[in-house]
């Protein structure tokens, strides 16, 4: 690949049991923002930005909630999501699932703590016009 060197955020989704993103779009605790990613290109590559039409990231910063509870970022309206990941935060944080919503518009994490019982959880969708 003469030196291309590309970081790029991504993540796999996971099969989870019937009904498991049953997670709706006028549930409680769902923010949205948007900011650009960090990739690094050589010898004129195009962004990723370019070379997919509406590539866009849009995240749900860190915020503690109840052990097990969802938090879903959603992509902004006719964008469908390409991938997306999660974070749990804390010292006995376990991250339990990241995974798409059904209609493919946005992105699930879900988390707990073993010594609390709230967890920090950020989320993140990688959204384009497909």
């Amino acid at each position: 690949m003469r030196g291309r060197l590309v970081t790029a955020a991504g993540a796999l989704a996971m099969a989870l049991t019937p009904g498991a993103a049953w997670a709706a779009h006028g549930s409680g605790g769902q923010e949205s923002g948007s900011y650009g990613a960090e990739v690094s290109v050589s010898q004129g590559d195009p962004r990723p930005d370019e070379r997919v039409p509406g590539y866009e990231m849009v995240s749900l910063p860190n915020e503690n909630v109840p052990n097990f509870q969802r938090r879903t970022v959603y992509c902004p309206h006719g964008k469908k999501a390409l991938g997306g990941g999660a974070e749990a935060h804390g010292a006995t944080a376990i991250l339990l699932g990241s995974f798409p919503t059904d209609d493919g518009t946005g992105w699930i994490g879900l988390g707990r703590q073993t010594a609390t019982d709230n967890v920090g959880m950020s989320v993140f969708v990688i959204c384009a016009n497909v």
